[in-house]
């Protein structure tokens, strides 16, 4: 059996993966600190993974430098 990954996420998959509360979520949106998010003309956010995995690894990145 294969499993496949999807492309984009929701904002309450992305959370939901990451163990994340929407309030920090959106605290780092406001900060300008979250992974990049694209609006759809519906007004709902979707997230792409490859952008997030980026993300992460910027993450990684930053707290090795710190130390």
């Amino acid at each position: 059996m294969t499993t496949t990954t999807k492309e984009w996420l929701t904002v309450p998959e992305f959370l939901d993966e990451f163990d994340i509360a929407r309030s920090t979520f959106q605290d780092w949106r406001a900060k300008g600190t979250a992974p990049p998010c694209r609006k759809l003309p519906n007004g709902q956010l979707r997230l792409k993974r490859s952008e997030v995995n980026e993300w992460l690894e910027s993450l990684v990145d930053n707290s090795e430098v710190a130390a």
